[in-house]
């Protein structure tokens, strides 16, 4: 475990001391589907779910969900964020795309502030959705890509870290 820096000697849990680290500029984006019924996607795009415009709504959520991470994630440092965009792509008559990109000029990454916000997102489409589609799946929420820091770049598309 000592490779593992949320970890002490001993193996038990600790925040990471960042304080020594230089502030620069952190990037991350994170995506994942949310797959339906084709009915459930139509109400869906003619915003006829009778909770609301879903989209936008899940949007909001997505982007609270980035800001509230630390509260949620143990080891999380609270960040100051400066920008947090939500993006939907309609994939195929099934499949809406969640990609949400966070920006920080912080000591430590934006990661798991754009994973929280796909994931927040997606549970809000589904939140909305499920008295008319049960069936709703979330999945394949990752990383796609991430700048700034000491371990560098990270793309998905390549393959490869920097």
């Amino acid at each position: 475990m000592s490779d593992l820096t949320h970890f002490d000697s001993d193996g038990q849990p600790q925040m990471v001391d960042v304080g020594g680290k230089a502030t620069t500029r952190r990037v991350a984006v994170a995506s994942g589907k949310v797959q339906m019924e084709p009915e459930t996607m139509s109400l869906i795009l003619d915003r006829k779910i009778q909770k609301g415009n879903v989209l936008e709504v899940a949007r909001l959520a997505g982007i609270m969900g980035t800001k509230r991470t630390a509260d949620l994630i143990p080891l999380c440092h609270p960040l100051s964020l400066d920008s947090v965009n939500v993006e939907f792509e309609t994939l195929n008559e099934t499949t809406i795309g969640i990609k949400v990109t966070v920006v920080a000029n912080e000591r430590t990454g934006v990661e798991m502030e754009a994973i929280n916000g796909v994931c927040v997102t997606a549970m809000t489409i589904y939140d909305m959705c499920k008295a008319a589609d049960r069936a709703i799946r979330i999945t394949d929420v990752q990383l796609e890509k991430k700048s700034g820091g000491k371990s560098g770049d990270f793309r998905r598309e390549s393959g490869a870290s920097a």
